[in-house]
């Protein structure tokens, strides 16, 4: 009986740690320890290793055993650590005799009571995580080499159950290694979402123009209208017209899911961009993240895509407030007692609402039946700090009978994506010396002075916007972003008043909350 050393990755977030696993096995009454702070599910990896070790036809040791998990202040949670405690039973047991050194070897894995290699959630960041710690080699459950395979620069060893690997560290049978020899499949990346398309929506020419521009610069966007004006379906609409993720932006937003546990077996890569839609009965945990062991939240599961809140006065607000620091940092931080831990949320806000408590507020058909008082009280549940982190205020009116049974199609998804992309290449182009500025929407003070200049006639009607209108000096911002994002579309090199004056339409005229 000896000591093992074998390695594993503890992921806190989306960052961790490599973990040293010490297995010694020493003379005494049999016991089975794990220390170095393991949460509940690693303190039961002790039955589901003696159980997998025995039915794959080894001897548990009857000695007194204990793991370590180093570096010991760091939480250990998950199931991951079952490959690499059983890996070091075995060989500090003297039944599998490395052949090799394991120094520059990772393991993951959950292990079945039979002893097979099962699952294990965030792959693809302790992978990435094992790379940069210099290791040259991971062993992961097989279902798992296609994810792991994402992360170039590492060799990734697929096991499918504990005999096969017992086989690989004696050297009897190596691992051949997974590598991906084509590009995962593309199920959405560049097609219409879920059938949605630009082309379904009858009219409302000026709300489709509004989500174009969003699209392009990746502002956020606010409807409102009466019910049935197809404000959900507009919405559903605008992933379809957003531009294709980069390889970059698609392992950022697949390390989320993978670590949330919600990545799709069969698309090891995330190449549509996510489309969230959370019920306004949400949480606060569960829109922004948290519980005992923090998990990414729908903003985070959002990010690099679109967050859409349906009957936005109806979220609590406490639940819209907490949207202001992730609006505005592209990134949320949930703090508990033992540290502090920062998901990424760079996401396009859109919001859907009615005008009033009926919903008929301004419409031409129906009359509305609301008080000037409750209309009021409705439309201020959305706090004016919050509308002015809002670039885009649209009305969406009742579709008139004709437009709904006119047989002609609109524009499709694909047209309006063609120029979207071509205003986010001129984006890329312009902020190519500007370190996490993708967008105009992403934009600080110093972009918006160096690419946001005006001539003297736009000077002049900005001057007076911002007396009729109020405005705040983030909202003055937010219109040279939105004008700058429309000269884009428009292939214009300088904002001219025509640009400016179509982004001044974009703010909001009875919301008067909104400064």
């Amino acid at each position: 009986m000896t000591l093992a050393h074998v390695r594993s990755c503890a992921v806190v977030g989306l960052e961790g740690s490599i973990v040293e696993v010490e297995v010694d096995i020493a003379p005494g009454l049999p016991a089975f320890t794990i220390v170095g702070l393991p949460d509940t599910a690693v303190q039961e990896a002790r039955e589901r290793v003696r159980a997998a070790i025995r039915n794959s036809g080894f001897e548990f040791p009857q000695r007194r055993i204990t793991v370590s998990l180093a570096p010991a202040d760091l939480k250990k949670n998950g199931t991951s650590y079952d490959l690499p405690i059983a890996a070091g039973i075995l060989i500090g047991s003297g039944q599998a005799g490395a052949q090799f050194s394991l120094e520059d070897v990772a393991f993951l894995g959950e292990l079945s009571l039979e002893g097979q290699v099962r699952h294990t959630q965030g792959v693809l960041p302790m992978t990435a995580l094992a790379r940069e710690g210099g290791l040259t080699q991971i062993v992961v459950p097989a279902v798992d080499a296609p994810e792991a395979a994402l992360v170039d620069g590492i060799e990734v060893l697929p096991a499918g159950n504990l005999r096969e690997l017992v086989e690989h560290i004696s050297g009897e049978q190596s691992f051949r290694p997974f590598y991906q020899t084509e590009p995962p499949a593309d199920p959405g990346g560049t097609a219409t979402i879920d059938g949605f398309d630009m082309s379904l929506v009858r009219g409302q020419e000026n709300v489709k123009r509004a989500l174009e521009v969003a699209a392009a610069g990746g502002h956020n966007l606010v409807m409102m209208g009466p019910p049935g004006s197809g404000k959900t379906l507009l919405a559903r609409c605008l992933p379809s017209v957003l531009p294709t993720m980069t390889r970059e932006e698609s392992l950022d937003v697949t390390k989320i899911y993978s670590v949330a546990g919600l990545l799709p077996p069969e698309r090891p890569l995330i190449s549509a961009r996510p489309f969230r839609a959370p019920h306004y009965t949400v949480s606060n945990a569960g829109l922004v993240g948290g519980g005992h062991w923090p998990r990414p939240g729908e903003i985070t599961l959002s990010h690099r895509g679109v967050l859409f809140l349906d009957e936005m006065p109806e979220f609590g607000h406490h639940i819209l407030e907490v949207l202001r620091q992730p609006l505005e940092d592209k990134a949320v931080t949930i703090s508990r007692a033992q540290g502090s831990i920062t998901f990424p949320a760079n996401f396009m806000l859109v919001g859907a609402m009615n005008p009033c408590p009926c919903g008929f507020y301004g419409d031409v058909v129906k009359a509305c039946s609301c008080s000037p008082s409750a209309i009021d009280r409705y439309q201020r549940r959305i706090s004016g700090p919050l509308l002015d982190r809002i670039d885009i205020f649209v009305d969406v009116p009742r579709v008139e009978y004709e437009k709904l049974t006119d047989e002609r199609k609109g524009e499709t998804s694909a047209v309006v994506r063609n120029r979207v992309e071509e205003a986010r290449t001129r984006q890329r182009a312009r902020f190519g010396s500007s370190p996490g500025v993708l967008t105009n929407a992403d934009m600080g003070p110093v972009e918006v002075r160096e690419f946001c200049g005006l001539d003297d006639a736009s000077h002049g009607l900005l001057r007076a916007a911002m007396q009729q209108l109020h405005l705040s000096a983030r909202g003055y911002h937010r219109i040279l972003k939105l004008a700058r994002t429309i000269a884009d579309l428009a292939e214009e090199p300088a904002i001219t008043s025509r640009h400016l004056s179509e982004a001044l339409q974009y703010r909001p005229r009875e919301l008067g909350a909104a400064a």
